[in-house]
Order: structure tokens, then C-alpha cells, then sequence
């Protein structure tokens, strides 16, 4: 393999591909799509395709054996550092597209065409590369305005221009909601779905139920712009390909959203846009709907009636197409449905935990990584933490606030004891030396926005009790408490100038006191009024 790698290191390898790029091509070889078809469906050149390809045949392990891998494993055995740049290609075909609708205008020629396209572009191509490209892509479909889909090959997705509305019950107050809208182009079926936003979040749970609606997976799902989805930037969360190329591995299939349609794909869906606004949107535009799922329900009652209308060119209903034809060439669903991922920086503190702000909880990691600065991916269910875009720990996640959740594998020997830290284990600890600790390291608690360093503070204290014994460090306590200051300097000042010695309002205090243990619940009322 590696001589293999060294004879391809002046081709296209020049522009190596992200472990994700490698696992889309994979899973369509998988599925027997020829090198030729995955170039068109993934957008990267098939030069390149047919090196991986090759790279990974003669590696020590089955196509099958590599799509298990995670990202990290397969990024070292064929290392890469970004996808394939597509920029200066695509600037071109959006080029086209504006050609493609001045065709007709009368004066039209290639040459104005190519003189706009030479200003408005960083890095154009030469004329002749222009017209090699324009007449590679468009001359030999002119005048087809019918195109023949593979079933369930692909899945297209966009979301309508007009929006539709939901009505606040209290105020009264319209509000916009954006609609999405997926076919199948082989059959033409379609699903339609209301939304609040084209987020991330939301245009994802729209595509997976989609995928639901129609009881299967097509081998690649393909959109018209999908940057509409990212309404702002966030240095926590990768580009909308990276997030929905993860959604697409979970259903294995593959997705590239910086795609450009042909003219006739563009025409397909924008026409099931069309046709949503005649027989959704116009059928209910009198109608009020208090909640999105309400609106949702409304609309797959009009997509019934959509799918069984007769399709007068075929002599058969979008419905009867999908059943008959198109649903045994889709892909089954997967057992569960995919959790959205989110992202978050952290750096492992020295006790060998992440921070996660957003439940304001820490996890441990291996040891070894303490100090070093780390990604954690997280779902509703799961807690990742990764570093160098390796895994080197994962977690469930835990709702309740403010705790230390650990793996105990990850602790060297003298970090172990600390998995066992709580509130509850210190307060254990003070109730043998008297009330008072307790009280001090409970409110040494309360008091602390992050439990790590109260519980530095709060074992700092206790301990005193080996210089000065139980009964001074629990007179010491006494005196903090009742000044309301919670600090371990503040304590061992008490005892190094003897002022425990005094009672608490300035009287000597009675050395024959005995001190009573605390044999009750120490969350007792009574033991602190």
C-alpha cells in the first residue's frame, strides 16, 4: 500500500479526503456503484476515487471491516487533512446555471458569458477549459427535458420559498414556519413538513422523518443549497456537512451538500415545490392551526391525496410507483434514530476531568491527558471527549448538576480516592470531629461555583485535625460559621493564634464541656437549629 500511496503522490491525491469522504465512497462501492456514478453523486473527481479505491483493496482489511472504523483509525491508515477542494468548480457551475437561463435571450453568446464569469471569478479557467466543461455537462442533454432516475438511488431535499404560518393562541400573532419538501424522483414521491427553522436541528429531524415516511434509506440524499440551514457561525459546531454527513453514515448512505443539480434535477424538485403550494398550501389557507404538530398533522393528511393522484404521462400515481418499484431498492432503516451531536471545547483539569458547561458536570478522561485541550461531543444520551480527533473517552450523559462522573480506569493510583469525592463523603469525614466542620463544610459548599476546588478547601480543613485535635477544630468551625466566612486560611488562623480557645461571643470557653457526637442523620433539622 504504501508504494501505492508513492506512486499516486503527484495525482489527485493532492487533495486528500477527510475520513468521512472516504467512508461516502466505501459505502456506495459497497452497494456496486461504479466509480464513474460516485464521482457524479459525491462531487469528487473519479481520479481520485479510483486511488482510494485501489488503496483500499490492497490494505489488510475488507471493505467491510473499514466502514466499522472510527475516524481516527481510518485517518491513520490513509492519512488526509481536508476534503477535496471543490471551490473553483463549483463557482463554475453556479457560472452555468446563470448561462442556462439566458440561452434563449436573443444576442446571447458564450464568449459575454465567459468575459462576466472572467471578472467575477479569483481563479478562472481558460475559455477553452469553459467551453470543455460547459459542453461536457449541458450539450449533450440540451433539449432532454426527461430524465430517467435510478430507483432508490437518491432522495432530493429543499425547502419551500413561501412560508406557512402557525397562530399564537394568546396573542393572536402569526408565525412563519419554513417547509421542507423531499421526493424520490425515480417514483415522485414526495413528503412535506413543516418546521421552525432550516437549522441544523431542525433541517436534520425533518430528513430523518422523511427517511421514516418513506420505511427506507435511497444510497444518497442530495440538496439543493444546504447552507440555508446554518443561520450563524459558532466556533463549538462544524460546518452543516460534517453534522449531516454523520446523520448520513447512520443510515449508510452518503450525502454532499455543496452538489450543484442539473438543470433537470433543479427543475424536479422545485416543481414538487410548486405542486405543494397547489394542493398543501392552497387547500388550507383558510385554516388556522395553534401548534406546529397540529399544521404537521393537516399536511400528511394532503400528502395522501398528493401521492394518489394519477400521474397522467405515467398512468399510475406517485403512491403505486413507490410501492410497486421504488421501496424494494431502498436501504432499511436503522434500529434507532439518529441523536443530533453537539460540540464543546474543554481542557482536562489536573484532577484528570473535562468540564461540560452545559450541565455544568465533569468527566474523567485517561490521566495522561491532564492539561491537554479537547473536543466533546455530546447527544441527549451520550458524552464523548476526543483529543487529536481521537476518542479517548465516552460516558452517559448525566442531567443532574454540579457532580463528577467517573470512570475509575482512567485514574492513576494517586488520583483514585478521588472518584469517591461528594458533598456527602466530606461531610462524612467532618462528622467525626464535630458539628460544626460540618456545618463549615456544608456552607463551604454551597458557596463554591465548582465542586473541585470546595472539595480541595473542604479536605484542607478537615485535616487540620492532626495538628490540632477534633475539639479545637470544631471550636475553630464554630467561630467561622457564626461569622459566615467558609475558608481554610480563616480556620487555621483561628487555631495558630489560639482564638478557638474563646467562646464564640468573646468568653473563655469551659474546657469541661463535653463534646457530643453525632450519632444522628447528619441531613437532620435539628442538629444545626
Amino acid at each position: 500500500m504504501q508504494k501505492l500511496l508513492s506512486r499516486n503522490k503527484k495525482s489527485d491525491m493532492a487533495h486528500k479526503l477527510d475520513s468521512m469522504d472516504l467512508k461516502q465512497i466505501i459505502t456506495l462501492h459497497l452497494d456496486g456503484v461504479s466509480n464513474r456514478k460516485i464521482e457524479k453523486t459525491i462531487g469528487i473527481s473519479r481520479n481520485t476515487i479510483n486511488t482510494y479505491i485501489k488503496l483500499f483493496k490492497s490494505c489488510d482489511y475488507t471493505l467491510e471491516e473499514l466502514i466499522l472504523f472510527d475516524n481516527h483509525r481510518l485517518r491513520e491508515l490513509f492519512p488526509g487533512k481536508t476534503t477535496i477542494k471543490n471551490e473553483r468548480y463549483d463557482e463554475l457551475m453556479l457560472h452555468f446555471e446563470k448561462i442556462n437561463k439566458a440561452r434563449n435571450h436573443p444576442g446571447f453568446t458564450f464568449q459575454f458569458h465567459y468575459n462576466e464569469y472572467k471578472l467575477e471569478s479569483k481563479d478562472p479557467y481558460s475559455y477553452t477549459q469553459f467551453m470543455e466543461h460547459y459542453n461536457r455537462k449541458h450539450i449533450k442533454i440540451k433539449g432532454s427535458m426527461k430524465l430517467d432516475h435510478e430507483a432508490g438511488y437518491e432522495v432530493f431535499i429543499d425547502y419551500a420559498g413561501k412560508k406557512l404560518h402557525i397562530t399564537d393562541k394568546e396573542t393572536g400573532e402569526l408565525i412563519a414556519v419554513e417547509v421542507f419538501v423531499a421526493i424520490l424522483p425515480n417514483s415522485q414521491y414526495t413528503y412535506v413538513e413543516a418546521s421552525f427553522s432550516q437549522k441544523r436541528e431542525d433541517m436534520i429531524t425533518s430528513m430523518g422523518n422523511a427517511l421514516s415516511y418513506y420505511g427506507g434509506v435511497p444510497k444518497a440524499i442530495v440538496s439543493d443549497n444546504l447552507k440555508s440551514a446554518v443561520t450563524r457561525a459558532s466556533k463549538y459546531e462544524p460546518d452543516i456537512n460534517r453534522s449531516f454527513k454523520d446523520f448520513a453514515r447512520h443510515y449508510n448512505c452518503v450525502i454532499n451538500p455543496t452538489r450543484s443539480y442539473a438543470p433537470q434535477d433543479k427543475a424536479l424538485v422545485e416543481n414538487a415545490v410548486q405542486l405543494a403550494y397547489q394542493r398543501i398550501y392552497y387547500p388550507i389557507r383558510e385554516m388556522t392551526f395553534f401548534s406546529l404538530d397540529e399544521l404537521n398533522l393537516e399536511i400528511k393528511k394532503r400528502l395522501v391525496d398528493y401521492n394518489n393522484r394519477l400521474l397522467t404521462q405515467k398512468g399510475t400515481s406517485r403512491r403505486e410507483l413507490f410501492q410497486s418499484v421504488e421501496r424494494s431498492y431502498l436501504k432499511p432503516l436503522p434500529s434507532s434514530g439518529y441523536e443530533l451531536k453537539d460540540y464543546r471545547r474543554a481542557k482536562v483539569q489536573k484532577m484528570g476531568y473535562v468540564y461540560f458547561s452545559p450541565d455544568k458536570n465533569y468527566y474523567s478522561v485517561p490521566h495522561r491527558y491532564i492539561s491537554k485541550s479537547t473536543q466533546i461531543h455530546y447527544t441527549k444520551s451520550t458524552i464523548e471527549v476526543f483529543y487529536d480527533h481521537e476518542r479517548i473517552a465516552s460516558h452517559q450523559r448525566n442531567s443532574a448538576m454540579g457532580i463528577y462522573i467517573t470512570n475509575k480506569d482512567h485514574l492513576s493510583s494517586t488520583h483514585k480516592a478521588y472518584s469517591e469525592w461528594s458533598p456527602a463523603y466530606f461531610e462524612k469525614k467532618a462528622a467525626k470531629h464535630g458539628i460544626h466542620v460540618v456545618a463549615c463544610v456544608r456552607g463551604l459548599m454551597s458557596n463554591s461555583i465548582y465542586p473541585e476546588i470546595a472539595y480541595k478547601r473542604a479536605m484542607g480543613i478537615i485535616q487540620l485535625h492532626r495538628t490540632y485535635g477534633s475539639e479545637r477544630l470544631n471550636n475553630a468551625c464554630e467561630r467561622a460559621v457564626e461569622a459566615d466566612i467558609f475558608s481554610y486560611k480563616r480556620i487555621q488562623n483561628i487555631l495558630k493564634n489560639n482564638l478557638d480557645q474563646e467562646g464564640v461571643m468573646g468568653h473563655k470557653q469551659d474546657s469541661n464541656t463535653p463534646h457530643i457526637p453525632i450519632h444522628e442523620n447528619l441531613h437532620g433539622a435539628s442538629a444545626y437549629q
